[in-house]
């Protein structure tokens, strides 16, 4: 073979190699490549005041990594920024008004969009309560080409949701929380910690949880069934010790995905 030809032809051999190395990596990067929104982590918790969200929700966003969206914080905070949603909500809630789906599901979509914690996915909580907020969360998903993965409703009788929640004692200064008969301080009305004395929030008792207890049971019934129609709902057990919530929390997010298109 003469030099030439010899020449051309490695040179042939190093340009299929190259071709050869740009498909594998290619082939490597896909492989890494972050889940896709189908295969995220968007879910929905609801349940009772109460039922343990606060507990489970953070834990939600801390072992999937997804942002945690609390539409009482979320509100909060575009009203503290000063934002131009927080601007127009700030201006019906000192009229005395509740704040409107739209801006709500607007408040929604601007943490999908702005809050980086929310690119794998988000844990729902306080929202929606109502059938239209549903509607109008799947339109706004559904835009972004996104879709509820599930929904799971922390679920416990009434009577000991009061039970639990009248005997709860709070420090102020650090939000630590007791119970008068499930995890009693070592002294009575005195925090562990500091020493300092122990509160009792001013709406943890009867007469007013029976009545958010009645409010939460009328939104949420009909709530309840437009998921269980989609087959997104999902029952748990919120009795049980939160480690048992947990469990079965886990088994849900973990089940292939049920819902119907």
């Amino acid at each position: 073979m003469a030099p030439s030809d010899e020449l051309e032809y490695l040179k042939s051999l190093v340009t299929q190699l190259n071709d050869k190395i740009h498909a594998l990596e290619q082939k490597a990067k896909t492989a890494v490549s972050p889940k896709t929104p189908a295969q995220q982590l968007r879910t929905i918790l609801m349940g009772p005041p109460g039922a343990g969200k606060g507990t489970q929700a953070p834990r939600i966003r801390d072992e999937y990594c997804v942002c945690h969206l609390a539409t009482g914080d979320m509100l909060r905070e575009q009203i503290a920024k000063k934002t131009e949603l927080g601007k127009v909500a700030k201006k019906i809630l000192d009229a005395g008004e509740l704040v409107n789906d739209d801006i709500m599901v607007g408040i929604i979509k601007d943490q999908l969009e702005n809050n980086p914690t929310c690119k794998n996915g988000f844990v729902l909580d306080g929202f929606p309560r109502t059938i239209p907020q549903a509607e109008k969360l799947d339109a706004m998903l559904s835009d972004r080409k996104e879709k509820l993965d599930n929904v799971v409703q922390l679920q416990i009788d009434d009577q000991l949701l009061i039970s639990r929640i009248t005997g709860r004692l709070v420090h102020p200064a650090s939000g630590r929380t007791y119970h008068k008969e499930f995890q009693p301080p070592k002294k009575p009305m005195t925090d562990d910690v500091t020493g300092e004395p122990l509160v009792q929030r001013s709406d943890d008792n009867a007469d007013t949880l029976r009545k958010r207890l009645v409010t939460f049971h009328q939104q949420t019934g009909p709530v309840v069934e437009y998921y269980k129609a989609k087959g997104l709902w999902h029952g748990i057990d919120a009795a049980q010790s939160p480690s048992v919530v947990w469990d079965n929390l886990s088994k849900v997010f973990r089940a292939p995905p049920t819902g119907k298109s």
